[in-house]
């Protein structure tokens, strides 16, 4: 059995010699025949040269002239083109940037000519090139040598879409590209380079009136969007695609409505941000979905800083498997700190994370640590083993009814474990510590906010006692993240219906989870110490409109093939959330998205008192007094008595419990 094994052993490793060693004497005969067009290319155009400065009349003393010249010229042409790395290019593959090396080939290749013409005696004279023959072999040879190339890679091109067509059975999908921007030019040229993605570019449309009857990537721009009605029945259009990669949020709901009358299918390019971070390619063309229509701008972030606060350094993350944290985790992970720690008590979701991250970053070390923040013990041990230097904290409970039921928990988690993980910061010498917070600790309505807006003190009293510089930044609701309202109203329409939403005026600001976590990274750079930190979430927006958008996007119709059910406000929230009181103010930084707020902090003193007074509440259960106390504590704070709640709350009589007319909005 072991002989039978070692043969088959030896046979092998004799086919992968063999292969190898074919693919090697291919390898060298590709390159010799490269050469030899290279010189062939090289020799013609010298003649041609001669010929043109000649008008084709040549003497024959002419004619002896330049064939002893030629090999002298060839010689130098294609040593420089060695020289320059030509001969390493892939035919195939040959581009903008590899065409940089012929130019200066071409021009190095002048300079010994030059000074061979006004240099060799005499008696060498029959060496000396004319003028006009070394500027016009120059253009020819190494044009005709970047189109060889060029028609290499014509050809591949040409047979690589024949064979994905045949692939495909040669049924395409005629398109046309809404926006011929940037985007739509990269959007065309990669639809046009591979044949596998069974579409074929029937035109362009954009707005902009200047491109319109031009040709781009060969294709024709046909008009604006007001046109799109005929054209997609005069072309026989399957869909549409947005191009657009930094299209507003109602320009694309402005598109759709068009094209829902038409009809006609919409689909969408990845935004901009995925693009540039390679996270995506630009032909992963996709249905349009409700982040579209929230906005697409990409941020501008200050990279230097960022990596200054977290390359080499160790990055603690709790909460580390909720949407959140992941995503910070993520974002931290791209700026190479020297470990990672990660930190959850839900283990499912902290293997998920880990193992992200480990496949994305292979090089990096990561800690997953199963705890709970709010085990004193337990973070001790950690901080003593690892001591970060950089705490993003983002565990905490964060949905607002359920907290409502669960009031004596949520000061446990929000606000006794933020103290515990502060202090450990703060005792072992971390650089930053920063609580993601939330616009719903603003005026407080909710024990869910109240409870935010005290780890918030409880940071800002931190700071007060150690080196560290604690900071806090709020926002609001982050589209995709556990418990919001968009996966929510997604499973509602896969069920059928009806599509829940608690009154017709609520609105919420929202913001893409990778936004938001890029965006606190750039604020715990910016920190000093105490600050409050607000992110422009832009405009609010009415979640019935959200509702409806979902809908449509489904491709369904509002109120006739789902309907639209308002339940009632539900215990603790606001019709408007807010990110900052007029009380308060901001003041700008450097970051346009990214305010300070003017938030007077506490006494340390009186935020330890209060904290060790709730504390006292939690463990004993006591839900009344813990409301009454935090409505003491912060006098902002309106939180329903545990007795009152449900009457002030009972269904029809919630809109008279809220405030009805939204709050002026921070910029």
């Amino acid at each position: 059995m072991a002989s039978g094994t070692g043969v088959v052993k030896v046979a092998t490793v004799n086919i992968k010699r063999r292969s190898k060693a074919r693919a090697w004497w291919i390898g060298l005969l590709s390159r010799r025949i490269q050469y030899g067009l290279d010189l062939v290319i090289l020799a013609i155009a010298f003649v041609l040269s001669y010929f043109f400065r000649f008008d084709f009349v040549m003497t024959e003393e002419q004619m002896i002239r330049g064939l002893i010249q030629m090999p002298f010229v060839v010689l130098i042409q294609f040593t420089v083109l060695t020289l320059a790395g030509v001969h390493s290019f892939i035919w195939r593959y040959i581009g903008m940037s590899e065409v940089r090396s012929f130019v200066n080939a071409a021009i190095w290749s002048l300079m010994p000519l030059l000074v061979f013409r006004i240099t060799l005696p005499d008696k060498l004279q029959g060496l000396r090139v004319p003028l006009s023959i070394i500027l016009m072999d120059a253009v020819l040879a190494f044009g005709g040598i970047v189109g060889l190339r060029v028609l290499r890679r014509a050809l591949y091109e040409q047979y690589e879409k024949q064979r994905e067509s045949a692939r495909s059975n040669g049924l395409k999908k005629p398109v046309l590209l809404i926006g011929a921007g940037r985007a739509g030019v990269l959007a065309a040229k990669e639809i046009l380079g591979r044949g596998d993605m069974g579409l074929e570019i029937k035109g362009f449309v954009d707005d902009d009136r200047s491109k319109h009857g031009l040709m781009i990537q060969g294709v024709r721009v046909h008009g604006g969007t007001g046109e799109l009605p005929h054209l997609v029945r005069e072309l026989g259009i399957d869909h549409v695609v947005i191009t657009i990669a930094t299209a507003s949020g109602n320009n694309i709901r402005r598109i759709i409505e068009i094209c829902e009358e038409i009809p006609v299918r919409v689909r969408i390019i990845p935004g901009l941000y995925e693009i540039l971070e390679g996270t995506v390619e630009i032909s992963r063309i996709r249905d349009v979905q409700i982040e579209d229509l929230l906005g697409r701008e990409t941020i501008q972030l200050d990279e230097e800083s960022m990596r200054d606060f977290l390359a080499g350094k160790t990055v603690m993350v709790t909460g580390a498997g909720g949407s959140i944290g992941s995503e910070l985790a993520r974002q931290a992970a791209r700026f190479l700190p020297s470990r990672l720690l990660l930190v959850e008590r839900a283990e499912f979701a902290l293997f998920n994370i880990d193992r992200e991250i480990g496949d994305s970053h292979p090089d990096l070390a990561i800690t997953s640590l199963v705890v709970d923040v709010g085990d004193e013990v337990g973070m001790q041990a950690v901080f003593s083993q690892y001591r970060p230097q950089v705490v993003l904290h983002a565990a905490a409970h964060k949905h607002v009814p359920i907290m409502e039921a669960n009031a004596p928990e949520a000061v446990k988690n929000n606000i006794l474990a933020t103290r515990v993980l502060g202090e450990m910061a703060g005792r072992f010498g971390a650089e930053a510590f920063v609580l993601i917070s939330t616009d719903k600790a603003v005026r407080p309505t909710s024990i869910m906010g109240a409870t935010k807006r005290v780890s918030e003190l409880v940071v800002q009293a931190l700071d007060q006692r150690y080196a560290t510089r604690y900071v806090a930044v709020r926002f609001g609701n982050v589209i995709g993240s556990a418990g919001s309202v968009i996966p929510i109203f997604q499973d509602q329409i896969r069920r059928g219906g009806p599509v829940t939403v608690t009154h017709p005026e609520m609105m919420r600001y929202f913001m893409t989870i990778p936004e938001a976590a890029q965006l606190v990274l750039q604020a715990g750079t910016m920190g000093e110490g105490g600050e409050i930190f607000i992110l422009d979430m832009g405009e609010p927006v009415r979640i019935l409109d959200i509702a409806r958008d979902i809908i449509t996007l489904s491709g369904l119709r509002p109120y006739e093939d789902i309907d639209i059910v308002f339940t009632g406000v539900r215990p603790g929230e606001k019709l408007f959330e807010e990110l900052a009181i007029n009380e308060e103010g901001v003041t700008k930084t450097r970051h346009p998205k990214i305010f300070i707020g003017k938030i007077a902090a506490y006494p340390e003193r009186k935020v330890r008192l209060m904290v060790e007074r709730l504390s006292s509440l939690a463990s004993a259960g006591n839900e009344r007094e813990l409301r009454r106390n935090l409505n003491a504590c912060l006098p902002e704070a309106r939180i329903a008595d545990s007795d009152a709640m449900v009457e002030a709350f009972s269904p029809g009589a919630e809109c008279e419990h809220v405030e009805t007319s939204a709050p002026p909005l921070v910029h």
